[in-house]
C-alpha cells in the first residue's frame, strides 16, 4: 500500500545549524503515528516543512501522492503547538472563517463542533474558553475541510490530565477516517493511542517501528513472582535453585515477591512456570518495556543507536 506521508532525505539548515541531517520516514495510511523527540530534537521544524510554513534546504515530503511545495495543496490539516483564535469571535464564528478562507461551499461546522465536543459552546465567546475548549477548537479547524492527513504539533503538552483525555479521545474515534500524525513528548499518550512510532533526535530518525514490535523488542527479561503468606519462606530457596539453573542473572526478593531477571528469556518462560506449580502462586508476570524506557535508552547520548527500523 502506497503510504500516506513519504519523507525523503529531509534536511534542514539555519545558517552553520544542522535542525534536520537527512532523514527518512514513511507513515502508513490510515494509522495514528507518534512522532517523539525530546525539546530541541526536530519536530516542529519537520511540521512545519509537512505545511508548507517552512522550506527544507534539501529533500521531499510527498502526502497523499502530492509533494509538499510543488503547486497543489495536499489533503491535510494542521493543529499548531499554540493556536491563535480572535477572541470576540463565538466557536460557530471562527469556523465559518476557516469555511471561507478554505472556500468551502457546505462546511459541516455543527457536525464538526459535535466531534470535538463543543457543540454546546457553539454561541459562546472564544476569548471565555478554556486552554482544553481552545485546544479542541483548534483541532475542530484543522478537521474542517475533512482532511486526508492531520498533522498534529504537540496537541496535548498544555492541558491537564482531563483535557488529554479528551483530545486524546477525539483521535482516537478518528482512527481508520485519516492518517494522524503528531509528535509529542508526553510519552504514556503515545504509547497509548499509537499504532506506529518515529523517534527523532538531534534532526535524526533514531527509529521507527510498529508500537508493538518496538515494545517487544526491547522487552526486559524479568519476571515478577508472588506467592500467597504462607509460601513467602520458600521463595529464597526457590531463587537459589533458580540460579542453580542457570536461567537467571540475578533475583530479588521482597516479602511475598520475587523479581528475576532472565538469561534466556523464551527458556525462562518455558521452564520456571512450571518450578511453581506446587505454591500459592498469587501472581507470575513477564515486565515489558515501557515507551519512556525505550525513549530515554535510545536519547541517552551514552548509548550506542540501533539502525532505524521500518
Amino acid at each position: 500500500m502506497t503510504p500516506a506521508i513519504e519523507i525523503r532525505n529531509l534536511t534542514k539548515r539555519f545558517g552553520t545549524v544542522t535542525a534536520l541531517a537527512g532523514f527518512d520516514l514513511s507513515v502508513p495510511r490510515g494509522s495514528i503515528f507518534g512522532f517523539l523527540g525530546p525539546n530541541g530534537a526536530g519536530k516542529t521544524t519537520t511540521l512545519r516543512i509537512m505545511t508548507g510554513l517552512a522550506r527544507a534546504t534539501a529533500g521531499s515530503v510527498t502526502i497523499e501522492g502530492v509533494e509538499v511545495g510543488r503547486g497543489a495543496r495536499p489533503p491535510i490539516g494542521y493543529l499548531p503547538d499554540t493556536p491563535s483564535f480572535y477572541s470576540w469571535m463565538t466557536a460557530r464564528e471562527f469556523l465559518t472563517y476557516i469555511a471561507r478562507l478554505h472556500e468551502l461551499s457546505d462546511p459541516p461546522i455543527d457536525a464538526t463542533l459535535e466531534r470535538v465536543g463543543l457543540a454546546n459552546a457553539n454561541k459562546k465567546r472564544v476569548g471565555g474558553f478554556s486552554r482544553g475548549m481552545k485546544q479542541r477548537l483548534g483541532l475542530a479547524q484543522a478537521l474542517l475541510p475533512q482532511p486526508r492527513v492531520l498533522l498534529l504539533d504537540e496537541p496535548v503538552s498544555a492541558l491537564d490530565p482531563a483535557g488529554r483525555k479528551a483530545m486524546l479521545d477525539i483521535m482516537g474515534d478518528l482512527r481508520g477516517e485519516m492518517t494522524i500524525f503528531f509528535s509529542t513528548h508526553i510519552l504514556n499518550d503515545a504509547e497509548r493511542i499509537c499504532d506506529e512510532i518515529g523517534i527523532i533526535d538531534q534532526g535524526r530518525l533514531v527509529i521507527q517501528a510498529r508500537r508493538d514490535d518496538l515494545l517487544a523488542r526491547f522487552a526486559r527479561p524479568v519476571f515478577e513472582i508472588e506467592v500467597a503468606p504462607d509460601d513467602a519462606p520458600q521463595l529464597a530457596a526457590l531463587a537459589e535453585r533458580l540460579e542453580t539453573t542457570g536461567l537467571i542473572e540475578r533475583a530479588a526478593l521482597d516479602g511475598v515477591r520475587l523479581r528475576v531477571t532472565a538469561r534466556d528469556l523464551d527458556r525462562a518462560r518455558r521452564e520456571v512456570l512450571p518450578m511453581l506449580a506446587d505454591r500459592s502462586l498469587v501472581r507470575f508476570e513477564m515486565l515489558g518495556a515501557t515507551l519512556e524506557d525505550i525513549f530515554l535508552n535510545l536519547t541517552d547520548p551514552a548509548n550506542s543507536r540501533p539502525e532505524v527500523a521500518s
